[in-house]
């Protein structure tokens, strides 16, 4: 007998929800492996965030000094060390390669797809955690940020914990030792993961619930005192042996003012120094929450119309699915709404799309257990329509690109028919509005499968839908998304060549020797692959900054650093010199002989010497 949309909404988790968790789990990791591992492998790490964390991991290992991280020999100070610490123990088990560099990262999503699980069934039964996870696992957003090496998703992941065991809480009279002290190791290892957000994030929605609700006394039930000493047990010890290893020297700040007060608080307020990021405008990024949740994004209105957010609400007696969505709610607001009064990357709501997630999955398992023509059933034939109009949309526009690209000629280098646009690679996406349409040829493939397959699940899952069965349309919408993704990862593979220098450093590993001199064109992060694959000291042909401008002012940093002065007077000495450019006639050269190494993806790799045949460069 199908329920009531009331008994829906008020019931707990019964027996019979929690009947088949392995059947769920299995489905997670199914889901988790068809999508993330069949990219493990490919393609290389990129220059950037990707290469720089892999090497300060690298160095890790090299230096066996786990409180002090270093990338091309300077300190590294800006991070919090949780995720290079798993990398680096990766390097250690497996050895160093692209999939030992991206297996903790990938473990970490996994876990937070199960944690998504385990918090989703607690709070609307087997099948609510079972979609949650599902809607987390084929979103688009989890799947672009895990392409390259940045702790976001792992903060995702001890928030999705922590709020499991706050919910948990709720449920205790008293809450147990085991729930408050697993609350506090989930809060630390996120301070560990990502620095202090990992403790406002929580204790704000954590305070704005018991606010809301008028039980701030729960607090006291959370055994403060031994939950402080568990989390200061695990989070202080890197942070003071950081400060004590990299204390004040002359006029360089130590740690404790770099890290916390750079890094944190100038951050927020856009003074930090150096300033070598951009901003995502603000609507532009509260519009990249929904795009980062597509295609189940179209399932938040009627989602959200399930958070008590009425003041008579707050002070009745929620049931536990209430109190979690609202938790749920907090947690994406209070991420989005923290961002909007400080410098915005396009992924920094990342760590909100478990909550996300939450609210679909539960919404998405109510849908399900409705009665065939109740408002829910209603509300998600219209979203399946609004979501079916998007497919037409993706599919006219990928038709369209289709017919006015054309395959690039044999020999044609993608980069050779993109447009630059530097001003726009602080963010991270910034390099894709290099495309242009005859660059658009080199992904015809993936283009055609991403606008057929979105077209195809739309459509499905609108007849599906349709006809009452909004199971089968989840599913369909599932596998649609392991088809999409499959596509994004082809995309990326083609372009990757734009984004490393690999192939570069490939060539650079093989030809280099003890004495040679290997040099950036720009900053570091610019060519950082060469850094981490060919596992040799670069200099940097431009004044200090970036993420090695605050180790370069310690007394025993090593020279890096090259003025145009100094760096001709190298490339004219006896001295080999390689020199990583990405200007065709760099103008540190001009008038200077040098000889072309090896080129791709619109870089150069030249030297001042000639040998093994090499041709001038004719600069």
């Amino acid at each position: 007998m199908a329920l009531s949309p009331t008994e829906v909404s008020t019931r707990r988790p019964t027996r019979q929800d929690y009947s088949r968790p392995a059947s769920a789990l299995l489905i997670i990791v199914l889901l988790w492996g068809a999508i993330y591992v069949a990219g493990m492998f490919q393609p290389g790490l990129l220059d950037d965030a990707d290469s720089v964390h892999a090497e300060a991991a690298r160095e890790m290992v090299q230096r066996h000094d786990w409180v002090t991280l270093h990338i091309n020999g300077l300190r590294y100070l800006e991070k919090a060390p949780l995720l290079y610490w798993s990398v680096a123990t990766s390097y250690l088990t497996f050895g160093i390669s692209d999939w030992s560099t991206r297996l903790p990262l990938l473990l970490g999503v996994l876990a937070m797809f199960l944690a998504t699980y385990a918090l989703g069934r607690r709070a609307f039964g087997n099948r609510g955690g079972l979609f949650s996870a599902m809607v987390l696992g084929t979103s688009l957003g989890p799947y672009l940020f895990t392409r390259f090496l940045i702790p976001d998703t792992l903060v995702g992941l001890w928030l999705t914990v922590t709020f499991y065991f706050f919910v948990r809480s709720l449920e205790e009279e008293p809450p147990s030792r085991f729930t408050c002290w697993g609350l506090a190791v989930a809060s630390a290892l996120n301070v560990l993961t990502k620095g202090l957000i990992g403790l406002v994030f929580p204790a704000l929605v954590i305070l704005l619930f018991l606010g809301l609700t008028a039980n701030l006394r729960h607090l006291l039930r959370l055994r403060l005192l031994s939950s402080t000493i568990i989390f200061l047990a695990i989070s202080a010890p890197w942070h003071v042996l950081a400060a004590l290893r990299n204390p004040t020297q002359g006029n360089v700040r130590g740690f404790l003012w770099f890290y916390f007060v750079n890094e944190h608080f100038l951050r927020y307020l856009n003074k930090r120094v150096p300033r070598d990021y951009d901003t995502v405008p603000l609507l532009i990024f509260w519009g990249l929450l929904v795009l980062w949740l597509l295609p189940w994004s179209v399932f938040l209105p009627q989602s959200l119309k399930q958070v008590p957010l009425r003041w008579r609400q707050f002070r009745a007696r929620l049931d536990i699915s209430q109190k979690a969505n609202l938790v749920f709610f907090l947690w994406a607001a209070v991420i989005l709404v923290f961002f909007s009064f400080s410098t915005r990357q396009e992924y920094y709501t990342i760590p909100a799309l478990p909550g996300m997630a939450l609210l679909v999955g539960g919404w998405l398992s109510r849908e399900t257990a409705s009665a065939e023509n109740s408002r829910e059933r209603r509300a998600g034939r219209v979203s399946a329509l609004v979501l079916l109009g998007i497919g037409m949309v993706a599919f006219a526009g990928g038709m369209f690109f289709l017919a006015v690209s054309k395959p690039p000629a044999p020999g044609v280098e993608l980069a050779d028919l993109l447009k630059k646009n530097p001003q726009d690679y602080a963010l991270s996406f910034g390099h894709f509005f290099d495309l242009t349409p005859p660059a658009l040829g080199a992904f015809r493939p993936p283009l055609a499968g991403f606008a057929v397959a979105f077209l195809l699940g739309s459509t499905m899952n609108w007849i599906f839908r349709r006809r009452g069965d909004s199971g089968k349309g989840n599913v369909t919408l599932t596998l649609m998304m392991l088809l999409l993704l499959t596509c994004v990862h082809s995309a990326l593979v083609t372009f990757s060549p734009i984004l490393s220098s690999k192939d570069l450093a490939v060539v650079l590993k093989r030809e280099y020797r003890p004495g040679d001199i290997v040099v950036v064109d720009g900053e570091y992060e610019d060519g950082s692959t060469l850094n981490y694959y060919a596992q040799v000291p670069l200099r940097i042909l431009h004044e200090p900054s970036a993420n090695l401008w605050y180790g370069s002012q310690f007394p025993d940093a090593p020279h890096v650093f090259e003025t145009e002065a100094s760096f001709l007077a190298l490339w004219n000495s006896p001295t080999r010199v390689f020199l990583w450019t990405d200007q065709q006639e760099p103008k540190e050269l001009a008038g200077a002989k040098a000889y072309v190494v090896a080129r791709s993806g619109g870089k150069s790799l030249l030297a001042n010497r000639s040998y093994h045949g090499r041709i001038p460069a004719g600069l």
